[in-house]
């Protein structure tokens, strides 16, 4: 059983990347099951003649960003961010002239990114994945004003943010543990992101390693990472080490939500993590899908993973909180079909406020509430909720 290694001081920038946090691993302590694995992201399948289908999402369609009968109330600091006086826009407010190019090089350049590629909606193809360099904040700010969607085509994540890649500079001694870069998305949506064979860690949509992140009134359409493996996860995000254990927020977003716009991986079909607390705040799941067969460890004869159909949490000390949340009609082979959270050292806890849980299918391991995998002795507290 692998379990999450404690934060660890780099004592210089020069320090072996390995050390720096970039290889955090949980264990899940529970017990194994599995039916038979699944393949291929929501609606990824072959079409006639061989042709990957394009995403509906394509062209601005899918299901608006949000649990539309989500009533929480926003905190500051989780709230959208002023992008009235931009560091960047990307275009000259023609479709033309936003390119897959002009995003990677506005990513590359931090601050805040607005888009101006005309009147009407506009997917960007990215042709290489938009990497953050983390001495370009420490606020960053990419915002697609309701109109912009980026996709990885099917071939690449789009996204990707770590403190702990020498590649994207070291700014501090504890790349681990360094408040910034402070990333907020918003106003965004992604489809077709896709990690599967990149790394082994997931986050076929976005991957954030260190500082912070935040993602606001965006939506995640048919992203996929590996479809099997014990610690893979997040096809939409797959987050780790966000500064101080402060939570990330999610707020009035959309994961799937509805038939064909689903997200999948081995875990974690929306959001996965290891040692992260999330507030998720007036959202949607629904139609995603841990592809993943055995658990983690893996049983004898699988090759793991199958947990979690919208959020799979693994770690210590770490909150997850719902607030105006809905949880529906995801799917798992091994444990959790709503929500999957171990805390190893039994110390995490689940809070669930106004928010609904209901038809999410598959899996076992249910000690507490239906849908929802932990310990029996994980602290959950539900108000106002339905889980059914």
């Amino acid at each position: 059983m692998r379990r999450s290694r404690g934060p660890i001081l780099c004592l210089s920038m020069a320090c072996v990347l390995g050390a720096c946090g970039g290889g955090e691993r949980g264990g899940e302590e529970a017990p194994g099951t599995g039916g038979p694995g699944g393949t291929g992201a929501s609606g990824g399948g072959t079409g006639a003649g061989g042709a990957i289908p394009r995403s509906p999402a394509h062209g601005g369609g899918g299901p608006p960003a949000g649990n539309p009968d989500g009533a929480c109330a926003v905190p500051a600091e989780a709230q959208a961010v002023d992008t009235s006086s931009p560091t960047t826009v990307i275009g000259d407010g023609t479709p033309e002239s936003c390119t897959s190019e002009e995003v990677v090089r506005a990513v590359a350049g931090g601050g805040i990114i607005t888009f101006d590629c005309g009147p009407d909606p506009i997917t960007i193809t990215l042709e290489e994945t938009a990497k953050i360099f983390n001495d370009t904040g420490p606020e960053i700010v990419i915002d697609g004003g309701g109109l912009v969607t980026l996709s990885g085509g099917r071939k690449r994540r789009i996204l990707y943010m770590n403190t702990c890649d020498e590649a994207q500079v070291w700014t501090t001694p504890r790349c681990d543990d360094q408040d910034h870069p402070r990333l907020t998305i918003q106003n965004l949506t992604f489809i077709e992101g896709d990690s599967t064979g990149e790394d082994d860690e997931g986050g076929g949509a976005i991957f954030a390693q260190g500082g912070r992140l935040r993602v606001v009134n965006s939506r995640f359409f048919d992203n996929a990472c590996d479809p099997t493996g014990p610690d893979v996860g997040g096809a939409g995000i797959r987050a780790l080490m966000q500064y101080d254990g402060l939570p990330l927020y999610v707020v009035n977003s959309t994961f799937g939500g509805a038939e064909g716009y689903g997200n999948a991986c081995a875990n974690g079909g929306g959001i996965s993590s290891i040692g992260v607390s999330w507030t998720v705040i007036n959202s949607l799941f629904s139609h995603n899908r841990a592809l993943g067969n055995g658990g983690n460890p893996a049983q004898a004869g699988t090759p793991g993973g199958g947990s979690g159909g919208a959020i799979y949490n693994d770690g210590n000390t770490m909150t997850l909180t719902l607030c105006g949340t809905r949880i529906e009609r995801n799917e798992v082979n091994a444990h959790g079909s709503a929500i999957f959270f171990v805390s190893n050292d039994h110390s995490g806890k689940i809070v669930i406020d106004r928010s609904v849980i209901t038809g999410n299918t598959g899996g076992s391991w249910y000690p507490t509430y239906p849908q929802i995998s932990n310990h029996d002795d994980t602290s959950i507290t539900v108000t106002g909720s339905i889980i059914e």
